[in-house]
């Protein structure tokens, strides 16, 4: 089922374009997406889900910080199915008890300068059978068994590639953060190289300079 749509702490008019498209491209065909929540921000998100249905929210921080994030997940009365606290990834599976809309939020409140990037699958409902017949009293033929073996090895191999995929964004962005530090402490080292060696001309250049007027004076 599609996103309805989510409400963030901030106007939508301070967000990038280029991220407003990539969300309504996703909320238009799944509730998978990756997002940037900004310092002291909050994002929640919308779901119409039917009593009996079977929802599963994985999440998990790419980038930023500590790379942890609240998250907060409410029924249509506003009782509070899951809450965590500076999680850096999750995964919490619930049967809906009623119908009406679910609201799960992911809040980065408690930063006051670092913009985290979120990444998100919510899934609600089984898929639908690979066959019409599926779910038939006759046993499928090999032919029939040999698709669904092949579709569910497939659906694994997207979940590992998306897993992957998460961990080489991850990784990639604490090489980026580690290669910018070790840039700006050599700059730091160089700076302070050049101050040493210039203070060190000037002391000898004053050192020597000293020497010879008190020779001149002797030999006065």
């Amino acid at each position: 089922m599609p996103l309805r749509g989510f409400r963030a702490a901030r106007p939508w008019g301070r967000l990038p374009p280029l991220l407003l498209v990539a969300l309504a491209a996703c909320a238009a065909r799944a509730s998978e997406i990756t997002f940037e929540l900004p310092d002291n921000a909050k994002q929640c998100f919308y779901e119409e889900i039917a009593q009996g249905t079977k929802c599963t929210l994985e999440f998990q921080v790419i980038t930023g910080g500590h790379y942890d994030v609240d998250c907060r997940l409410e029924d249509p009365d506003g009782i509070v199915l899951y809450k965590e606290m500076k999680k850096q990834y999750d995964s919490f599976t619930f049967t809906a008890s009623r119908n009406g809309t679910y609201k799960f939020c992911f809040s980065n409140e408690f930063s006051t300068f670092t913009h985290k990037t979120v990444y998100f699958d919510f899934q609600v409902g089984e898929d639908p059978p690979l066959f019409p017949s599926e779910n038939r009293v006759t046993a499928l033929t090999q032919m029939e068994s040999a698709c669904v073996s092949i579709h569910e090895a497939l659906k694994s191999v997207i979940d590992y590639q998306t897993h992957f995929r998460l961990r080489e964004a991850q990784g990639r962005s604490r090489a980026e953060d580690l290669n910018t530090r070790v840039a700006y402490w050599s700059i730091g080292e160089a700076i302070i190289l050049l101050v040493v060696s210039i203070g060190q001309v000037f002391l000898l250049k004053s050192f020597f300079s000293d020497k010879r007027t008190t020779t001149t004076r002797v030999g006065s």
